[in-house]
């Protein structure tokens, strides 16, 4: 079996899933937004960048944003803490990392709400804070914690919750949880890897090939002990495909003529990756989401300019073919003034 692997240049992963329920859900957040006193943003601390949606800090306005890092037992910790930085240099922002397997970091983030919007805890108003994410962040955990009961429900994948509900979380604070949301263009073709591999877009609308070069590529230039420890290598892969095939080998995942089933070792290579086998790990750092955020915008300017001139191209033309036609038209008109 052959492994599809993305061309190196002009290859874009497009995200194609994006269920109505999402677009419903866009909807509701942007009729909510006056009722809202506080947002809660819960971001993979794995992707904090790539995990969060823009189109939140369009509509936010001035409204006062709880950053949560989520899973972040998963993450780096030398890198979610400059992202905790980054993130509260912005206006109106608080970030705090939390694990969705202790509860304790979950119920302080009830007291740093309340020191957000002081002018309404202890008042008889309760803040009225609305919890959104990309799908598979923890959100519903996050909630019953917080609650301390089940009143949403939990799952390890994506899409689990569908509607939105208030809940009186107690400690004058209620929430209004929302479906997980992903957008219709994610514009850093990186970002929508990243997405894919921590498991925020449903299994269905992926390869995992794709996936598993991804994160091959980065993983062999930022954490290679890491790969060397859970994979048992006596050296360090000289590349993408040479790390799979040592997965595959490693994992039994052989077929006919004890070729690599890529398949099955993307598979189990990204599902290590998920659980926290390969140690904690951190997709991308603010200098890098600078860099990445240059080029794209470089991009854009290209294919801006690149649309203006078809448009002048067109333009001329058709002011060309236009002029033809003028003359065309006023010699016909001389030859039959002469005919007459």
């Amino acid at each position: 079996m052959r492994l599809r692997l993305p061309r190196e240049s002009n290859n874009r992963m497009n995200i194609q899933w994006f269920p109505g329920h999402m677009h419903k859900a866009q909807l509701k957040i942007k009729e909510m937004i006056p009722k809202v006193d506080l947002f809660i943003e819960l971001l993979d601390a794995r992707i904090p960048f790539s995990s969060e949606n823009p189109m939140l800090a369009a509509l936010r306005g001035d409204k006062p944003c709880l950053k949560v890092l989520s899973k972040s037992d998963l993450a780096d910790p030398t890198r979610t803490n400059e992202w905790q930085a980054r993130f509260e240099q912005q206006n109106g922002v608080k970030a705090r990392a939390i694990t969705t397997t202790q509860a304790g970091t979950i119920a302080r983030l009830t007291d740093v709400a309340q020191k957000m919007l002081p002018h309404r805890h202890g008042r008889g108003k309760p803040i009225r804070a609305m919890i959104v994410g990309v799908p598979n962040v923890g959100k519903s955990t996050l909630i019953n914690t917080l609650a301390g009961r089940s009143v949403a429900k939990t799952g390890n994948e994506p899409a689990i919750t569908k509607n939105q509900q208030q809940i009186d979380i107690g400690n004058g604070i209620v929430l209004f949880d929302t479906p997980g949301v992903l957008w219709h263009n994610v514009e850093n073709e990186n970002s929508g890897y990243r997405l894919a591999a921590t498991g925020a877009i449903r299994d269905t609308a992926i390869e995992y090939s794709d996936i598993a070069y991804f994160v091959a590529g980065y993983l062999l230039e930022h954490y290679s002990q890491a790969l060397a420890e859970r994979y048992s290598l006596e050296e360090t892969p000289a590349n993408q495909v040479s790390l799979l095939d040592a997965v595959g080998q490693k994992r039994g995942c052989l077929g006919r003529g004890g070729l690599v089933d890529y398949d099955r070792a993307s598979r189990i290579f990204i599902n290590d990756l998920r659980a926290g086998a390969l140690g904690p790990i951190t997709f991308e750092t603010p200098e890098m989401i600078v860099q990445e955020t240059a080029v794209q915008q470089a991009a854009q300017a290209k294919k801006l300019d690149r649309k203006q001139a078809r448009k002048e191209t067109r333009r001329a033309e058709f002011k060309a073919k236009r002029k033809t036609a003028k003359r065309r038209t006023a010699g016909n008109s001389a030859r039959k003034s002469k005919r007459k």
